[in-house]
């Protein structure tokens, strides 16, 4: 069951949640931020509903709290990082806006990381690049959770891709897994005793199903495109960990140590100016924005919208009415705020 929580109770609750933890008060302070902003924007699923696993993964010492990212190596608009198991969130924001001034040196610069952790919901970098004037583009190898298509047992990560256009009157943000449904919004459909809109995988009798319970207990989620998902799936896996010399998504199946624990990650910055001048530039995107919204909708209720338009309106409306939480995570974040319950408490659970 949600309930509705004011932005700036939601965050003084949650930063103190993190320093109970014993994370630093400046890296406390931007996860705070970022795992709110998740939830104000509608991704509960890697906002606020991570935090309890974010702890368990801290009292299992998966998670170095004062970790810094440290500089490997260099050549041209490309670096390369080691995250020393560091918070992934803070180790991310390290490597995107480090590839935004290399953008601005050299007109594309990228970041590869390696041995990190969780970086939660992976569009927030892209939409940080997106409002530092970049076109940005970020994804990561991860630890199997989805079947190759042909298989019915979990043989590649369902890695995220992101992808920000940065449009003045809004940026244009794609923020995709490469499953119909990811894990964490199965989760929160399932909190929420809801369906699928559209089927999102198989359950144990091999049929579809809108049933989230189900996928999640056979780990049969449905790659999007079929075939099509799972091959973009592995392939950015490999690209990832060839690009940060880091670990794959098998490396990750073998040491066994949760979601993302030593993950590989790059982050890619493009100045969208190159070759021609922002006005005309933003004028296009604009014609573009508007052709597409101005699609024939199925259903008259509900308009097009072209990627990130809609989450600046749950933003909007999250700001001003309060932000939807689970009860049963939010008694958890308040639980480990208040000292109640500790990082021990949840990882021997």
């Amino acid at each position: 069951m949600g309930i509705k929580v004011q932005f700036d109770v939601l965050k003084d609750t949650v930063k103190k949640a993190f320093l109970n933890m014993g994370m630093p008060e400046d890296k406390a302070e931007i996860c705070a931020q970022i795992h709110c902003e998740s939830s104000a924007d509608g991704v509960e699923s890697h906002g606020l509903n991570r935090i309890p696993r974010f702890a368990t993964y801290v009292g299992k010492g998966w998670v170095d709290l004062k970790a810094e990212p440290e500089l490997v190596g260099r050549k041209g608009a490309a670096e390369n990082y080691d995250g020393h198991l560091g918070i992934g969130i803070t180790n991310a924001i390290f490597c995107g806006d480090r590839a935004v001034e290399l953008a601005k040196e050299h007109g594309i610069g990228i970041v590869a990381l390696r041995n990190t952790t969780h970086w939660m919901r992976g569009g927030t970098y892209a939409w940080r690049m997106a409002y530092k004037d970049m076109i940005g583009l970020c994804w990561i190898s991860a630890e199997s959770c989805m079947p190759m298509w042909g298989s019915d047992k979990i043989s590649v990560g369902n890695n995220p891709l992101c992808l920000a256009v940065p449009r003045k009157k809004g940026p244009i943000v794609v923020d995709m897994s490469f499953s119909q449904y990811a894990y964490g919004k199965l989760g929160v459909y399932r909190l929420a005793g809801k369906q699928l809109p559209y089927p999102g995988g198989y359950d144990k009798d091999g049929n579809l199903t809108t049933d989230p319970g189900a996928i999640e207990e056979t780990m049969r989620v449905l790659p999007i495109g079929y075939w099509k998902g799972s091959a973009l799936a592995i392939a950015l896996d490999m690209a990832a960990a060839m690009i940060s010399n880091g670990k794959c998504g098998s490396d990750l199946d073998e040491e066994a140590r949760g979601s993302c624990t030593g993950c590989s990650q790059v982050f890619i910055a493009i100045d969208p100016y190159l070759f021609g001048d922002v006005e005309s530039l933003q004028a296009m995107l604009d014609r573009r924005v508007e052709a597409a919204d101005n699609a024939h909708p199925v259903d008259e209720r509900h308009p097009v919208k072209c990627p990130g338009e809609g989450t600046l309106e749950r933003r909007k409306k999250s700001m001003a009415e309060g932000v939807n939480v689970d009860e049963q995570i939010w008694s958890q974040i308040q639980g480990l705020a208040a000292g109640a319950m500790d990082v021990e408490d949840l990882a021997s659970k």
